[in-house]
């Protein structure tokens, strides 16, 4: 009867313990940097600024190397270091080295710390001087990053 005892308080404490875990408030920060490959506008490597406007949505602006881009953001919760869908414009180079302007929905993973990747599918909305010939006639073609974020 004893050892009944000892294992059901120990089972009561781990469940315990769980949810207590469970019910930890996730970060009320705001606003995120995050960097990596093929972010800021899909640049070979580019930064976003992320903030967050109201409970699930927040907007991002990034610049990367030869890009830039914009978008608004959708969070599955309400809070800066949860996954989430975009909407995002992707500009490719600059003057003479311009290849194309790009639209498109993104889902972005973000672990629960620093990690995060994006793939989606785009449509190009713009041509320019430098568009490889090779992809001058796929309307539509995928659309991907890998990096780390910082809530701030």
């Amino acid at each position: 009867m004893m050892k009944v005892r000892k294992y059901l308080l120990i089972a009561l404490l781990a469940l315990c313990s769980v949810q207590l875990v469970a019910q930890r408030v996730p970060s009320e920060k705001k606003m995120s940097i995050s960097a990596g490959f093929l972010q800021g506008g899909g640049g070979i490597v580019g930064a976003d600024f992320e903030y967050m406007f109201s409970k699930h949505f927040s907007a991002q602006v990034g610049g990367g190397y030869i890009s830039f881009g914009a978008g608004i953001n959708y969070h599955f919760k309400p809070y800066i270091n949860s996954s989430m869908v975009s909407l995002l414009y992707w500009h490719q180079g600059i003057g003479s080295s311009f290849s194309q302007a790009i639209v498109g929905p993104v889902y972005t993973f973000r672990a629960r710390k620093v990690f995060q990747f994006q793939i989606g599918v785009g449509a190009r909305v713009g041509k320019g001087p430098a568009l490889n010939s090779n992809t001058a006639n796929v309307p539509v073609m995928l659309l991907y990053s890998i990096g780390v974020y910082f809530p701030i």
